[in-house]
């Protein structure tokens, strides 16, 4: 009896962590200030080990390639297009894993990538391992609410000449990434 009653507090625990407030009646994901669905919170657990592959959403096909950089230089030249890109996690969303940032450096310009429909998610400790693409390339241009989420989940958001917020977007059917 003694060793089942740690591990049922244990799981009651993680329950409560996992469920949100009780006394609430917004999902878990709404308390931890997220706009995603609280279906997919699950997502959020870091992955397991190093030197693995993680597979997200489709397998990823023969899709027209594009080097990251090239979608960079011309973005408005792939809007709208599906393409496969590949490049190294500079950050990943550290509450749920709803979003990349996928870079070829730590300085330059990175492109955000979320996927499509919150059907899946990455692990919230993607940052660092190389990724490879499939999505639809979106060029958009974000309003002050957007900017502040992504910030306050650690996302970097450029300005254009202009001072508008535009961001290089991949909305994902398919991830792989390898540690």
């Amino acid at each position: 009896m003694r060793t089942v009653l740690p591990a049922v507090a244990i799981l009651v625990v993680a329950f409560q962590a996992f469920a949100g407030n009780p006394k609430s009646d917004k999902p878990a994901a709404a308390e931890m200030d997220c706009d995603h669905p609280a279906s997919s919170v699950a997502a959020a657990a870091p992955a397991a080990g190093p030197h693995q592959t993680i597979f997200r959403g489709e397998k990823i096909g023969k899709g027209p390639s594009i080097r990251l950089a090239d979608l960079q230089r011309s973005p408005e030249r792939h809007d709208g297009k599906t393409v496969v890109v590949e490049g190294t996690v500079r950050r990943a969303c550290t509450r749920m894993g709803c979003w990349m940032e996928l870079a070829d450096s730590d300085s330059g310009p990175g492109v955000r990538v979320t996927f499509k429909d919150y059907g899946f998610f990455v692990p919230v400790d993607s940052a660092g391992a190389k990724a490879k693409v499939a999505g639809t390339v979106k060029v958009t241009a974000l309003n002050d609410a957007a900017v502040k989420h992504h910030q306050a989940e650690g996302g970097r958001v450029p300005t254009d000449s202009h001072g508008k917020h535009v961001e290089v977007q991949l909305v994902a059917t398919g991830v792989e990434l390898k540690r």
